[in-house]
């Protein structure tokens, strides 16, 4: 598993592993092994994990698929299917998409800023009018990508397959 973000290592020791850990953990991956009568559990979250996203907005997107105007700043929708999403004008800024399927989304009008969509799939999705600034589109896809009005800006495209999406490498004609 490849992770862009700083790690927050989480270590917790307890007789009963299951009555300490809150409800709503973030624990993933989840590692319990038994060790002189004690139990312990490994979680290493992601940074983004634990960030400022609504997590109403985040359910509401991986329950029903539409999400417009959400929240999902700092989300963690690592490798999450979305084909066809309703992500209009939402905020994805420091939102992890690695290794998800946007394809067919609609992100018209989103902020996605420090966003990571390293190895994420935007086949026929559209970005019109959005904001894609310091954003990792490392190993992308993304055919027939639409950008219409779109402020791109300070993107990484290393080993993306790029086919027919008006992204160009470098800079003005003017220079």
């Amino acid at each position: 598993m490849k992770f862009s973000t700083p790690l927050h290592v989480q270590t917790v020791y307890t007789k009963s592993v299951k009555e300490q850990l809150p409800k709503k953990a973030l624990l993933t991956p989840l590692l319990a092994f038994s060790a002189l009568g004690l139990s312990a559990v490994l979680s290493v979250v992601p940074q983004a994990a634990a960030s400022a996203a609504n997590v109403a907005d985040v359910a509401q997107l991986r329950a029903t698929g539409l999400c417009r105007a959400c929240d999902l700043s700092g989300a963690n929708l690592t490798g999450e299917h979305l084909i066809g999403a309703d992500l209009r004008d939402a905020n994805l800024t420091g939102a992890t998409l690695s290794y998800a399927n946007l394809e067919g989304a609609d992100l018209t009008g989103a902020t996605l800023v420090d966003a990571d969509l390293s190895s994420a799939f935007l086949t026929n999705a559209v970005l019109d009018d959005a904001v894609v600034q310091s954003v990792d589109l490392s190993d992308a896809t993304l055919i027939y990508t639409s950008l219409e009005n779109a402020v791109v800006n300070d993107v990484n495209l290393a080993g993306a397959d790029i086919v027919n999406t008006p992204i160009s490498i470098g800079g003005s004609y003017d220079q």
